[in-house]
């Protein structure tokens, strides 16, 4: 068998490496899956074939893992797609790992396909589309090299460099191709047909939502650069950064060590209604993405409404109802890695009322303190209130006290008992958490109500829109205010509030996201309505330009960019006919070298002689001069050979038909003329130039 050549070979691994990865990007795969699949990509392309020595042992182990997968497919441990998409993946790690023959060949391809189809039923993010562009340049190099290698003699090389290049140009008008048929025909949104996004790698929990709050340890997530939510308000506040606090929940009970709240849940609606609207509410649509991991719903101080939602499971998307709790937490009922709903906040200069929807028992927590809080924490506040009482005055004073004298840090080692006491008296420095408890506490020493928040501070825009990162957690204090209802104050310094992660880092991962948010809006969630807004686009006239005079009316001709369209769609037209008829006219020179083949055919068997490299038209022209009889049939046979051939005359139907018996008839009564010479003088053939 001759040895395949090793960098079709490579191509073709490589290829199926990218289908699994459209696959694995998911995080859905089980790890020994990942394990096994990455390990046999290895082996193949050091091109160890381990299988093709333990051909049965291999096939064994495909059965027992076909076992397992069906075990854990039964018990609910797994659904049946990414069960269908692991033991593909195993099947493509069997067959890289065989001798690679012909059957091997194309199963190897054929389970690239079926994981490149799994990773579009697992997944819609943007790093599926790029193994599957990868997959397919991959594996059409792959396919094509097959064809140039079983065409090159055993023993002679591959001209690899001499075809790389025209197949390099295939491919690129194949993908072209493709991208063209996305743009053109219609097509269904892809949201329709598979799940909106995935879990993905990493992707635990970032927003750090649990039922408490411990004060103490590292503020490690204020380093995290990871998109949690991405937010569209309505109207659209137009600014580069948001100065804004998202809130998720809120916590009225302090022991001393961690936070909680006294009320748990509440009703479950479609819909839930914290506050009474008024007309003027600010409407947010809000994505939260895998990495917000939580089912705690975000919106802008201070919410009204909440709702509408929907959760993005692994199986698809669905209504998931949401459920009132304590603290003015709303929650999705229906746990999936992401959500989409709608949110209505207040304005910020709204009034808010007195009660803000609380029950009894949390009224009764807002003054509330540890049962040991230490009675240094009393003294200090009275000693900077200095008799303040009005609460947003005093929680101002207090706040400003303590970004003035009070350091910042992430760094909290060890765990001290009174982690409050430790802030304020022993290392004076440390983040939000602290800063909020310290002044929630504080004020509650001096009889004014308050209680801590949680959820995210800032915005960068994206878009059109705002994005919310990991980072960017914060925690800070409601005050009670008589009148207005709870008003935010923050005692954290306004500097350390947002993201503390790299500024590189931030950067590269905001970069990936307008790509990713182009991928979203211009091929997952492209459409049939997208196909026609778009040529709508291109023909709709100019509007009138600002400042133009009252009697100019709008041009009705279609705009520059209809024009320059048309143009560039006439020229590939052209282009495309251009080629199509140098293809077309192609057709009579292939006739032609046919026909020369069956005269070189019958000439061989007459056993004319001929010398070596001599052409048929040399070889007419030496007969003819010779005067030989059969230069009366290969005169106006050859001069229609090369009529046919380089003169743009074809053949007429039937007369190379016609002209071939002429020649046999010729060559028969030379036969028949003089006796056949041995075979070894009738000399090589030669083709014609």
């Amino acid at each position: 068998m001759k040895r395949p050549l090793r960098l079709r070979l490579a191509l073709r691994d490589l290829a199926v490496g990218f289908a699994f990865a459209a696959m694995a990007m998911s995080g859905q795969l089980p790890v020994w899956v990942l394990g096994v699949f990455i390990g046999a990509l290895v082996l193949a392309l050091c091109d160890v074939r381990l299988v093709a020595r333990f051909s049965r042992l291999s096939a064994l182990g495909l059965l027992v893992a076909a076992v397992l997968l069906g075990l854990q497919l039964t018990a609910g441990a797994m659904n049946a797609v990414v069960a269908a998409c692991a033991f593909a993946s195993l099947i493509a790690a069997q067959r890289m790992l065989s001798t690679p023959d012909a059957a091997a060949e194309g199963q190897t391809h054929l389970t690239g396909l079926l994981m490149v189809a799994g990773g579009a039923a697992l997944s819609g993010d943007m790093t599926y589309a790029l193994c599957l562009i990868a997959f397919g340049v991959l594996a059409s190099l792959a396919l094509a090299l097959g064809v140039v290698e079983a065409a090159v003699p055993d023993g002679e090389p591959v001209p690899v460099r001499a075809v790389l290049r025209p197949l390099s140009v295939g491919v690129m008008f194949a993908v072209a191709g493709a991208v063209a048929f996305f743009v053109l025909f219609p097509r269904l949104n892809w949201a329709m047909v598979g799940p909106r996004s995935a879990p993905g790698f990493g992707a635990v929990s970032s927003a750090g939502y649990s039922n408490t709050v411990r004060l103490g340890g590292a503020g490690t997530i204020k380093g995290n650069p990871r998109v949690v939510l991405r937010a569209t308000l309505t109207p659209d506040p137009g600014r580069e950064a948001l100065d804004a606090y998202w809130v998720g929940r809120t916590y009225d009970t302090f022991d001393g060590m961690e936070w909680t709240n006294v009320v748990g849940a509440q009703q479950t609606e479609r819909q839930i209604t914290l506050r009474p609207a008024s007309d003027t509410l600010l409407h947010q649509r809000i994505e939260l993405l895998p990495a917000y991991g939580a089912r705690t719903l975000i919106a802008l101080e201070t919410p009204s409404r909440l709702g509408n939602a929907m959760a993005h499971t692994p199986t698809g998307t669905r209504n998931s109802p949401v459920q009132l709790q304590g603290g003015g937490e709303v929650r999705f009922t229906v746990t999936a890695p992401s959500y989409t709903y709608e949110a209505y906040s207040l304005p910020p200069d709204a009034k808010k009322g007195m009660s803000d929807g609380l029950v009894q028992a949390e009224r009764d927590q807002l003054l509330a303190l540890p049962e040991h809080l230490d009675a240094r924490v009393a003294q200090l506040a009275a000693q900077v209130l200095q008799g303040e009482k009005e609460p947003l005055a005093a929680a101002r004073k207090l706040a400003t006290f303590l970004q003035r004298d009070y350091g910042y840090t992430l760094e909290q080692a060890g765990t001290p008992e009174d982690p409050l006491a430790e802030f304020l008296f022993v290392r004076k420095a440390g983040h939000c958490e602290h800063f909020a408890t310290a002044l929630t506490l504080m004020l509650r020493t001096q009889g004014i109500g308050a209680r801590l928040a949680t959820g995210f501070y800032g915005g960068a825009r994206m878009d059109g829109g705002y994005l919310v990162r990991a980072g960017d957690a914060h925690a800070w204090t409601h005050v009670l205010v008589p009148g207005r209802g709870f008003v935010t104050v923050d005692a954290t310094p306004p500097s350390n509030r947002t993201s503390q992660g790299s500024v590189l880092l931030e950067k590269v991962l905001a970069l990936y996201e307008a790509v990713e948010s182009r991928w979203r809006n211009s091929v997952v969630d492209y459409s049939f309505r997208d196909q026609f807004e778009l040529a709508s686009a291109l023909v709709r006239p100019p509007r009138r330009a600002p400042g133009a005079p009252a009697n100019e009316g709008p041009s009705r001709l279609p705009p520059p960019r209809a024009w320059v369209t048309a143009a560039v769609v006439a020229f590939v037209i052209w282009r495309a006919g251009r080629f199509v008829s140098r293809w077309t006219g192609r057709a009579p020179v292939l006739e032609a070298t046919r026909f020369l083949d069956r005269v070189d055919t019958a000439l061989q068997k007459a056993h004319v002689p001929r010398f070596e490299h001599e052409t048929l038209e040399d070889l007419t022209t030496r007969l003819a001069r010779e005067g030989h009889p059969l230069a009366l049939a290969l005169t106006p046979l050859t001069r229609r050979y090369l009529e046919a051939r380089f003169g743009g005359r074809a053949l007429r139907e039937g007369e190379a038909e016609h002209l071939l018996a002429t020649l046999r008839r010729a060559l028969d009564a030379e036969a028949s003329r003089r006796a056949v010479k041995p075979a070894g003088q009738a000399g090589p053939t030669a083709r014609a130039s």
